[in-house]
């Protein structure tokens, strides 16, 4: 089950990955410290995002319509 985040929370695990990259020694500790959850949460949050990157890169999520309601 996918723990709620905040907007700001978003942002702070969009720059901890880019700050803490692969090679960064204790990676998910330190993203966990910056955006204030649990490894698990963060490693969860983690693998969906590569999940919905996946989607997206295969068609199966469509455009947002912007221009009409």
């Amino acid at each position: 089950m996918e723990s709620s985040w905040t907007p700001r929370q978003n942002k702070l695990f969009e720059d901890a990955l880019a700050t803490y990259d692969r090679e960064t020694h204790d990676r998910w500790q330190n993203v966990a410290r910056a955006v204030g959850k649990s490894v698990e949460e963060v490693k969860r949050h983690y693998e969906i995002l590569k999940e919905d990157v996946r989607r997206i890169e295969r068609g199966q999520v469509p455009f947002p319509n912007y221009t009409g309601s």
